[in-house]
């Protein structure tokens, strides 16, 4: 019935709060909202409140705020919590996880996975439970699925474990000053961190084998390795680039690079002409998506989302952790690998690898070995990436020395 229904979120974060939680509310199809979530502070800020809390969400046209619940918070690390939370996981017909990656399933006692399948195991009827992971991992649905076999052997079988691609921009402001600053709306009134959300719903998951999702604003796919790979190599990778490049530039907002002249048409000609030609060429047929014309309407409104003021997107925030991000298989180095195989340069995407390690070591000089120093971080050599790597970090450095000019137009007199 309408209304009905129970939705379960495991970590309490914007992407649970402001995408499933939001979403399942949104529907009218669920009665009843639960979350897991292990900071006590935040639990016990969320009870105080009547389980009801604020979200920021942002558009083009300004950033509006949107009341979420009353719903249920449950801490697994306390044992009537735990309890319960087990025998919500029962009742439930569609959950997801949003926590900070697949580590977080471990099977222990109180963990996702023993919850799910302590709670699944106790299921009577023949609908499924839908579970949505949202880890940012390829198989992180199959990956949760063995976890919870793992726990107990017949309990995975009575959930549909479902893979995700969240090209959903969102994050955490804390401290009430920022807060206020932004004029944003506090999780409840007093609170020292906002979650601050794009209002940008459209997410992909993988196909179910059986029917019956209540939460039908998801698309479904029957393969989402291409979808996830534009997000890494295309969304991903451009936002990463636009974040380096902003911080040679001594930006402190991404919205600031649209004031700047060349910056957002380099990342775009990143986007759309190395990235958007080696995965138009990889996935040639599967969807619209992977056609010049549907990668680059897919870059142009990405772009526009993560230049919007209303996001109040940080530089800091988007370059965080650059050595993981200038991992062998991660978005930078990922990306130019892609290009390289595919007939496609990447040069644009070795310069922000470069602005990324220039961030990362102060002390670099023109003498660097860019390459050399990257290789002992992925603990492997790829001579491919040598030469593109040592030309992108004296491009970049030359860059540095005329005073940072027009990329466009850099660009073009120094090929």
């Amino acid at each position: 019935m309408a209304g009905q229904k129970r939705f379960i979120g495991f970590g309490f974060g914007p992407i649970q709060a402001g995408l499933f939680l939001y979403e399942a509310q949104a529907s009218g199809r669920f009665g009843a909202l639960t979350v897991a979530e292990i900071d006590a502070d935040l639990v016990a800020m969320l009870r105080e409140a009547g389980g009801v809390y604020t979200l920021n969400i942002a558009g083009p046209s300004g950033v509006r705020r949107a009341r979420v619940g009353p719903l249920e918070i449950l801490n697994p690390r306390v044992a009537a919590d735990r309890a319960l939370l087990v025998e919500r996981t029962a009742e439930a017909d569609e959950a997801a996880t949003a926590v900070p990656s697949i580590a977080c399933y471990e099977g222990a006692e109180g963990s996702i996975a023993w919850t799910l399948a302590q709670g699944l195991a106790m299921r009577a009827g023949p609908d499924p439970l839908f579970v949505y992971t949202a880890e940012n991992h390829n198989y992180a649905a199959e990956i949760l699925r063995e976890k919870v076999a793992a726990c107990a052997a017949d309990a995975a079988g009575k959930a549909e474990f479902l893979n995700t691609v969240i090209g959903k921009m969102s994050g955490v402001v804390a401290g009430r000053e920022h807060i206020a600053a932004l004029a944003l709306a506090p999780l409840r009134e007093g609170a020292d961190r906002a979650f601050l959300v794009e209002e940008f719903n459209r997410i992909l998951v993988s196909r179910p084998s059986r029917p019956g999702r209540a939460l039908e604003v998801f698309a479904e796919k029957d393969d989402l390795i291409p979808f996830e790979e534009a997000k890494l190599f295309g969304h991903n990778a451009a936002h990463a680039l636009l974040g380096y490049l902003c911080r040679a530039l001594d930006l402190e907002f991404i919205a600031d690079a649209a004031g700047v002249p060349g910056l957002v048409p380099f990342v775009r000609d990143a986007f759309v002409l190395e990235s958007g030609t080696a995965l138009t060429r990889k996935y040639e047929g599967v969807d619209p998506l992977f056609t010049p014309g549907g990668y680059a309407a897919y870059a142009e409104d990405l772009l526009a989302r993560m230049t919007m003021r209303s996001l109040s997107d940080t530089v800091a925030r988007v370059g965080r952790d650059p050595e993981r991000k200038l991992g062998y298989d991660d978005r930078l180095i990922g990306t130019l690998r892609l290009c390289l195989g595919l007939g496609s340069e990447g040069a644009r995407f070795a310069f922000g690898a470069a602005a990324a390690f220039a961030w990362k070591n102060a002390e670099a000089t023109d003498d660097t070995d860019i390459y050399g120093e990257l290789t002992r971080l992925w603990g492997r050599e790829d001579e491919r990436l040598a030469p593109p790597l040592r030309a992108a970090w004296r491009r970049f450095r030359e860059w540095r020395k005329r005073g940072r000019p027009d990329l466009v137009q850099f660009w073009s007199e120094t090929r």
